[in-house]
């Protein structure tokens, strides 16, 4: 009996682990760049979601990475230039897709953290007919909500990481709050359906 149940939870465990790491892989090969999200993200009566992304700190993620802070952040960590390294690049690049090396000549390393870095690589829901329904989208591969991406590079592990950034509704200090952090940069669609 205890066999039985020491089985089960061992292969309840492995499927849990491979569930995560499955939800965690995005194949990098799916991803279609910022140009092809911005042919219908432009739009005013759809949001003009792209607007919105170029004015934020996401739009200007590997620029930051020339600035003399970025720099002497890099100089700490052993980084000689944080915009050819991919422990920088790795959250400052979609093109990076969260590892140390590029993993798509798609994405320009230029483009930032750009829609799919958030919103998972677009080539299976980016079809307009698709994206009408975000039920669809998301059965397509759509990340939503797209906060599930944020704490990959938003952590502890980031070198500019403070620990008391944000303080959350009971007032609690912590470093990251996903919901403040999404009112900062959201960009809703007024037409979508779920």
């Amino acid at each position: 009996m205890k066999r039985s149940i020491l089985a089960v939870c061992v292969a309840a465990g492995l499927f849990v682990a491979a569930s995560g790491r499955a939800d965690e892989a995005r194949d990098a090969s799916l991803y279609v760049g910022v140009k092809s999200c911005k042919m219908c993200h432009k739009k005013n009566e759809t949001g003009d979601q792209f607007s919105k992304w170029e004015a934020s700190p996401h739009a200007k993620a590997y620029a930051t990475l020339a600035t003399d802070a970025a720099k002497a952040v890099g100089a700490k960590l052993g980084v000689d230039n944080p915009q050819t390294s991919g422990k920088c690049l790795q959250c400052h690049s979609t093109a990076y897709n969260w590892t140390e090396t590029k993993q798509t000549e798609t994405i320009p390393v230029e483009e930032s953290i750009s829609c799919e870095s958030c919103h998972g690589p677009g080539k299976n829901y980016k079809a307009t007919n698709t994206m009408k329904s975000r039920d669809e989208s998301v059965k397509a591969g759509l990340v939503y909500p797209a906060t599930k991406s944020c704490e990959r590079c938003h952590n502890e592990k980031s070198p500019g990481w403070n620990p008391e950034k944000y303080t959350t509704k009971d007032g609690k200090k912590v470093g990251f709050d996903a919901e403040q952090a999404h009112k900062k940069i959201e960009h809703p669609n007024p037409n979508v359906q779920k």
